[in-house]
């Protein structure tokens, strides 16, 4: 069932390492970046909650969610194909807005589809193992051009067009690895028919566009007291990710090599660095990820979220300070634990907290947890940069460091609070 969710992985991990030299390639300017990044967090708000919703009153044959990823796939791989013939910004900019709204497309019901199929004593090791395979798809697709020069001879210079071609090479994998994954789902995995009762209901419910508002509207207002709890952690943590993929390879040039000139030899090796470190926390997020999932079932999973959490805003304030390359991948450690809980641990306290007949409307919903706070970090960042933070990469990623540690702290004030429909089969760890 998971497979599917490496595929999407797969396709986020060639967009946060390819995108920005993409643009570059094409002649973007260095400051229109984080506005030409917006599709990722705008489609996100958008497309998930209402596609969320609307699953949750779909009936057809093949069941509630899956036309949905289906469809999803479908158009993540066209996007995938065409992403590398782009002939100009707005052409790549324009695809990635497509490529972004069909990766939310099939997320959320999938999201959804994994919480359908799995008792709530489950949650835990479904959830993180699905953070598993984000942490193996985002690893292979950051190692795909290093795999293409170094075990195929693929020429580092080698360009088809103005992008190069190991470049090109990974989005054709990352198009047919989308599809293929979802169809292997399919294939092997089937959803779990709605019972007469449940289909009558979603008969008797409203239908149209406006309905489908006043729907996610009516779940915001009735949002469950643990989801609201979630929000301060959520901002902390996703304002402190968006931080550190923006400015990690600054920081590494500052602290490394003493520049932040794009044009030295230096900057572009602090640069490549990244993708190593990039790769290996992933690594980390895909091993770890099962070890969570077992003790996310014998503790709390919020106390285990915020330790994880610590770890990673730890890694991120020692960063700075190190000065031999090789020992980054220590807090890479911590980043990449943090990610896998990331990955899993709020979406188990989230399952146990909402009602199984609103699942895909509230999954939806809170991935506005997440875009939200990615969305104010892109308009507030530039407002202080300068003034607060001296103009330098180094102080960013110290922030983003005591971003994560609040997070953790404020993991601790969530309370579980569960549905009665909820409680037949409680969660293992809750009631903190």
């Amino acid at each position: 069932m998971n497979f599917g969710f490496f595929g999407l992985q797969y396709s986020f991990g060639l967009q946060q390492a390819n995108m920005s030299p993409i643009y570059s390639y094409l002649g973007a300017e260095e400051s229109s970046l984080p506005l030409l990044w917006l599709a990722g967090p705008m489609t996100g708000l958008i497309v998930q909650p209402i596609i969320g919703a609307v699953s949750d009153k779909t009936i057809t044959k093949w069941g509630r969610r899956t036309p949905y990823f289906l469809l999803g796939a479908i158009f993540c791989s066209l996007a995938l194909f065409a992403m590398p013939f782009s002939s100009s910004v707005w052409m790549a900019a324009s695809i990635l807005w497509i490529l972004d709204s069909a990766n939310n497309v099939t997320q959320e019901p999938y999201r959804a589809f994994v919480s359908d199929k799995l008792d709530p004593k489950q949650h835990s090791l479904g959830f993180l193992t699905q953070s598993a395979f984000t942490g193996l798809g985002q690893t292979l697709s950051y190692l795909t051009p290093f795999l293409l020069i170094n075990f195929l001879a693929f020429s580092e210079e080698g360009k088809i067009g103005r992008i190069p071609t190991t470049t090109f090479i990974a989005f054709m994998i990352g198009a047919v690895v989308s599809i293929g994954s979802i169809l292997w789902t399919l294939k092997t995995t089937k959803e779990i028919p709605l019972t007469e009762e449940e289909k009558q209901k979603i008969r008797q419910s409203p239908k149209g566009v406006g309905s489908t508002f006043a729907e996610i509207g009516e779940a915001i207002r009735d949002m469950p007291r643990t989801m609201k709890l979630m929000g301060p952690m959520m901002l902390f943590s996703w304002y402190a990710m968006f931080i550190y993929w923006q400015y990690i390879a600054k920081c590494l040039s500052k602290s490394l090599y003493n520049t932040v000139d794009a044009e030295s030899p230096l900057f572009r090796k602090a640069e490549l660095l990244v993708g190593p470190l990039g790769a290996f926390y992933n690594a980390i997020a895909f091993v770890s990820a099962f070890g969570l999932a077992w003790l996310a079932r014998k503790y709390s999973p919020k106390y285990l979220h915020s330790l994880c959490l610590l770890l990673a805003g730890i890694g991120l304030l020692s960063i700075p300070y190190i000065k031999n390359q090789n020992l980054l991948f220590i807090p890479m450690i911590g980043m990449g634990v943090s990610w896998a809980s990331m990955m899993g641990n709020p979406y188990i306290m989230l399952a146990s907290s909402i009602p199984k007949d609103r699942t895909g409307v509230y999954m939806g919903i809170f991935n506005m947890f997440i875009v939200i706070p990615m969305l104010i970090e892109t308009f507030t960042i530039p407002m202080y940069y300068t003034s607060w933070l001296g103009n330098d990469p180094i102080n960013a990623i110290l922030l983003a460091g005591v971003l994560l540690i609040l997070a953790s702290l404020s993991t601790l004030l969530i309370r579980f609070e569960r549905p009665v429909e909820n409680l037949v089969m409680p969660v293992v760890g809750a009631g903190h």
